[in-house]
């Protein structure tokens, strides 16, 4: 008996460790916004999954939520990987995504003029200042 629990147990770990080591990763680029509220709930349940995302292109708008949902440890940046900053079109909207972006993050918009009609891009070398490279 005591075999077969630990033959279970070998197999058990053996199965946790194929699906670490198959994180699903997902890649975005082109990601040109829309709805901060449908972008919110995409991120969160990718983020509930334990995905990993490469920025392989542009991230504007409404894309950029998922910086409040995904963790850096679990974001790399290619060096075409391009962030867009700028308010929403609804104020709430802006709010769900100001509030999204660390300290760190915010203060990179500010320096750059802060949230206004017109994009801030945040591009290598910057992106590689907080998040590593892929």
């Amino acid at each position: 008996m005591l075999r077969t629990m630990f033959a279970g147990l070998i197999v058990l770990i053996g199965s946790l460790a194929a699906s670490i080591a198959t994180a699903e990763t997902i890649d975005v680029s082109d990601a040109h916004g829309g709805s901060v509220a449908a972008y919110s709930q995409r991120w969160k349940a990718l983020a509930a999954r334990g995905v990993d995302v490469r920025i392989v292109g542009k991230c504007q708008s409404a894309c950029t939520v998922l910086l409040g949902y995904i963790p850096r440890s679990r974001i790399c940046v290619t060096p075409a990987a391009s962030f867009g900053f700028h308010l929403a079109h609804r104020t709430d909207a802006t709010g769900m995504l100001w509030n999204a972006y660390a300290a760190d993050i915010r203060g990179w918009i500010n320096a750059h003029g802060g949230l206004s009609a017109n994009f801030k891009w945040m591009s290598a070398p910057d992106t590689y200042r907080y998040f590593h490279k892929c």
